[in-house]
């Protein structure tokens, strides 16, 4: 099923589009985003020294990945989702440590915005004991920012697990768009781009 761009929509078919899209994306991994987006810093922040870090995005390799295992507590196969052939996984790192993940998301190109498979923080940035803050707001800035270079104006979704649909309107000031489906329109993807790459 191929549908015409969001932006040739109006109305209320612009939240059946969104609803559809998501659907068919969702079919072909099943995932709903859980993370909790603890703090929009302007890159990530230690917990210990509140020291800002640069950091940077890139896209994952193999290698990369070898690190990433249930084994070392990380919750996802991300060794079958880079395999996918219609997304591409990104990693997180500091330019200090750029062989350390700090946390990895999976998008694709939708043509007309970009959709958010899969996003975790690495084990040692959860919980109380984290090691660095910010780190799920970058990854969600870094995709806004992929789809404004694109020409789609910032524009991203994906599929909200119920309890947090909430958590993101407010975080993200994502738009819910029936069931779970959030969208992240121009207005918040802009703040989320400027507030993580100053130099824009």
């Amino acid at each position: 099923m191929t549908l015409p761009p969001f932006t040739e929509i109006q109305g209320e078919d612009v939240i059946q589009y969104f609803f559809i899209d998501a659907c068919l994306m969702k079919k072909q991994t099943d995932y709903e985003i859980g993370i909790e987006i603890d703090e929009l810093t302007n890159s990530i922040v230690s917990t210990i020294s509140g020291e800002s870090f640069d950091t940077e995005v890139t896209e994952v390799t193999m290698k990369d990945l070898k690190v990433v295992t249930k084994k070392n507590k990380w919750n996802f196969n991300w060794k079958e989702e880079f395999k996918l052939t219609d997304r591409t996984v990104y990693k997180l790192t500091t330019k200090d440590e750029p062989n350390v993940l700090q946390g990895l998301i999976s998008i694709t190109d939708r043509e007309d915005h970009f959709y958010v498979h899969l996003i975790e923080s690495a084990p040692y940035n959860l919980g109380k004991r984290k090691l660095y803050e910010g780190v799920p707001g970058n990854l969600f800035a870094f995709t806004c920012k992929c789809s404004w270079d694109k020409g789609y104006e910032g524009v991203v979704s994906f599929v909200s697990k119920t309890k947090l649909i909430d958590h993101y309107e407010k975080t993200l000031e994502a738009r819910h768009f029936g069931q779970q489906t959030m969208v992240i329109y121009s207005h918040a993807a802009l703040k989320l781009i400027k507030k993580y790459f100053l130099n824009l």
